[in-house]
């Protein structure tokens, strides 16, 4: 019954993570509207909205999958987990003390969306902050680990590793897309121009919090 409630807590916090990543404009919403508002059109919002989730999933996906593959080391699980939440700690105390934004996003050309999407991704840690919670989760679902067979883990990691990338990318696009309809529908660019927040300090935080909260449960 505890695992249950874990595994619900983590999946609810991969939902809330995902949401989180919607919300802040540094992950792209405001690029929607941007297009949707050059080209006069309503489908162009959504075909960006789809471009930054493309580029998301990839992005979650490639930081999810290398745990996947040391997952089968079942007997290192606990190290591994240890190690991640250190990685995340890291990242999140590193952008607490560098505060500027990455200039290579601003050489990405509009036209290409999802790669912008990507390097975005990447470059805040979006998708590190996912593997705290995607390990535990995985923690949850092992029962006889030890005795499982390698091939066994690796196929059922990596199932929860898409499902994890999945859902959030989902929370993401549907958060982010509500706030740029929105905008695009009936707030316009004024909305844009007086209330920008900046979610980067909070970014940061959330980076340490998600590795210490992690690290605290694997002791």
């Amino acid at each position: 019954m505890e695992s249950i409630h874990s595994a619900t807590a983590l999946w609810g916090a991969v939902v809330v993570s995902g949401i989180y990543h919607g919300v802040n404009p540094g992950m792209g919403w405001p690029l929607a509207v941007s297009a949707a508002l050059m080209d006069r059109k309503r489908a162009s919002l959504f075909k960006a909205l789809l471009a930054l989730a493309g580029g998301h999933l990839l992005a979650m996906v490639a930081i999810l999958f290398p745990f996947t593959a040391l997952l089968f080391l079942a007997e290192w699980q606990r190290e591994i987990q240890i190690g991640a939440a250190c990685l995340v700690i890291a990242l999140g105390l590193y952008l607490l003390l560098n505060r500027r934004h990455p200039r290579f996003l601003a050489r990405v050309p509009p036209s290409r969306l999802a790669l912008w999407s990507f390097l975005a991704a990447m470059a805040h840690g979006a998708g590190l902050m996912l593997v705290p919670i995607y390990l535990g989760i995985c923690r949850t679902t092992e029962t006889d680990a030890g005795h499982a067979a390698a091939a066994e883990l690796m196929v059922g990691n990596a199932g929860i590793a898409g499902a994890v990338a999945a859902v959030h990318t989902l929370a993401m696009t549907l958060s982010g897309g509500v706030i740029a309809y929105g905008v695009y529908r009936w707030l316009g660019l004024r909305f844009l121009s007086r209330s920008w927040f900046n979610l980067d300090l909070v970014w940061a935080l959330s980076l340490i919090l998600v590795g210490t909260i992690s690290l605290l449960v694997t002791q």
